[in-house]
């Protein structure tokens, strides 16, 4: 995948939520970024309040995207579904693939990132730490890369990810942690001229939790 593709599919990203597949059980959907995935404390508008207002039904999160990132999503419409599907999750039959824009070029061209990761609650952010303690988690995951390209007299490249974990910030925290934060990623490192953190849901599948059948959604 090129450096213009990505781009263009972080454009479109920026466009009003699109439903790809509804039933009585599920909800899968393309979350435009800049709006949260699960509503929070203070309230206002979220995925969980549109597609509420879409469906007439109670929606349950399973996963969540940052507010600033985008792509695709899976919301339960109820108890049981919500349920099998978290399982699933945790035990990791759930896979979710995501691109990212990074700064510079990994040292191989595949390869696998393991970490400990610890979770600043009073600052909303993660860091790799050394060794094991209290609220520190493991986070690992798999990456090709794409392409790689000079602008701006510096090297980007992107990069398909598969998650086998699901820590806060993990993409974007093990990528910087490497001395390559991801394009307009400013908490974590990034100084350029990118105005959307270049990450993407590109690909999620699972099991349907009631007749299950296999999903694939890109």
């Amino acid at each position: 995948m090129s450096f213009h593709t990505f781009n263009n599919i972080i454009q479109k990203g920026t466009n009003n939520m699109n439903i790809l597949f509804e039933d009585n059980d599920i909800i899968v959907c393309i979350k435009p970024c800049g709006i949260l995935s699960q509503t929070d404390s203070k309230g206002g508008e979220s995925m969980i309040s549109l597609l509420e207002e879409h469906s007439g039904n109670t929606v349950y999160p399973l996963h969540r995207l940052d507010r600033d990132v985008g792509g695709v999503m899976v919301y339960a419409k109820n108890k049981i579904s919500a349920s099998i599907l978290s399982q699933d999750i945790a035990e990791q039959r759930f896979k979710k693939e995501y691109l990212a824009l990074v700064h510079g070029t990994p040292e191989t061209k595949n390869g696998e990132m393991k970490d400990l990761l610890f979770k600043d609650s009073s600052k909303n952010k993660s860091f790799v730490v050394k060794r094991e303690r209290r609220g520190v988690k493991k986070a690992s995951l798999e990456y090709e890369t794409l392409n790689s390209k000079t602008f701006e007299n510096e090297v980007y490249s992107v990069v398909r990810i598969l998650l086998h974990t699901g820590r806060t910030h993990q993409i974007r925290v093990q990528f910087s942690s490497r001395k390559m934060p991801l394009a307009g990623d400013r908490k974590y490192g990034a100084n350029d001229s990118f105005k959307q953190i270049g990450l993407w849901s590109y690909r999620i599948s699972f099991n349907h939790p009631k007749t299950k059948e296999e999903f694939v959604f890109s």
